[in-house]
Formats: structure tokens, C-alpha cells, sequence
């Protein structure tokens, strides 16, 4: 009587689970890409408005005990979206905090220039649509409200101009 030979059909059980776990790894693969394709895509043209806002010329009510929590100002901060409640402020709110924080707004300083080009930046690569004549409100309440501040502190020394020496005893 003949022994079965049960390394060959190891071999070929362990050959075709190979297969399955490539196959499986393939298609999750694959999976993974397209769900990551769909959120990008998806979130960026879902978070645009259709129709840009226009500024309005209504003066800003005053935090009272009326209004929510999240229309509160406290110290001339918005809580709700961390920037400064200035002339222009609407504006701002209107037209940038759809598609990002105005926390990511305030942690940034740059002259008028320096914002303009970040709006034109926006504009080339993330979809922002013409701002129009809101486009001299939002520059002015940003200049004004997130322009660079004097340092406070003295810069670093440079090293390689110090002239050094050797203490005797």
C-alpha cells in the first residue's frame, strides 16, 4: 500500500490560500483608494456655497443674554469662531469659515498683501470663487484684525560674528 504524499498537498492548500489572502488584500486595497478618493473629492466640492455672500451695511448687535452661546462675544472674540468682531467681520465669517476654521484664520499674520495672495492661492488650488466686492471688506477686516506683530523678544545672536577668546587664569 502506497503512503499519500501530504507535503504536496500541503503545498498546494498553502499555495491556494496565498492566492485568497493576496485576492482579499488586493480588493481592500482598492477599497481603501476609492473611499479616500470619494471623501476628498466629495467633501471639497460639498463645502463650497453656491452663491457667494454680499455685505450688508446692519451694525453688529451687542452680546446679550438674548443671543446663544455660539453668537457670544467676549473680549472682542466671536466664540464660536475665534476671530475678532470688527467692521467686516460678516463678511469674513460669510464668505471663509464654510470651508475652513476661523481659528485657522486667526493663528495666521500676514499684510494686506500677504492675504491677498493667500486668497489667490485658494483661488488657484482649493476652488474659492471670485469674492467680488466683498474682496476689499475681507482684505481690510484682515489687515486690520491679522497683521504681523512686532517681535517680542530680541533675535538670536549670530554666532559666527562673535569674536571669541580664551579666559587666562
Amino acid at each position: 500500500m502506497e503512503k499519500p504524499n501530504y507535503t504536496q498537498d500541503y503545498d498546494k492548500l498553502l499555495r491556494s490560500l496565498y492566492r485568497a489572502v493576496i485576492f482579499l488584500s488586493s480588493f481592500l486595497v482598492a477599497l481603501a483608494l476609492g473611499v479616500m478618493y470619494y471623501g476628498l473629492a466629495g467633501a471639497s466640492s460639498a463645502a463650497r456655497p453656491s452663491t457667494p455672500v454680499v455685505a450688508t451695511s446692519q451694525p453688529q448687535r451687542p452680546a446679550g443674554p438674548v443671543e446663544s452661546s455660539d453668537e457670544r462675544v467676549e473680549d472682542g472674540i466671536h466664540l464660536a469662531t475665534g476671530l475678532r468682531a470688527a467692521e467686516g467681520f460678516e463678511v469674513v465669517r460669510a464668505n471663509c469659515t464654510g470651508c475652513h476654521s476661523g481659528k485657522l484664520i486667526a493663528q495666521n499674520r500676514a499684510t494686506r498683501d500677504g492675504w491677498q495672495e493667500m486668497i489667490r492661492w485658494m483661488q488657484r488650488t482649493q476652488g474659492l470663487w471670485q469674492l467680488g466686492e466683498n474682496e476689499a471688506a475681507i482684505l481690510n477686516y484682515l489687515a486690520a484684525n491679522y497683521a504681523p506683530e512686532e517681535i517680542g523678544r530680541r533675535a538670536n545672536l549670530d554666532v559666527e560674528a562673535i569674536e571669541w577668546y580664551i579666559l587666562e587664569e
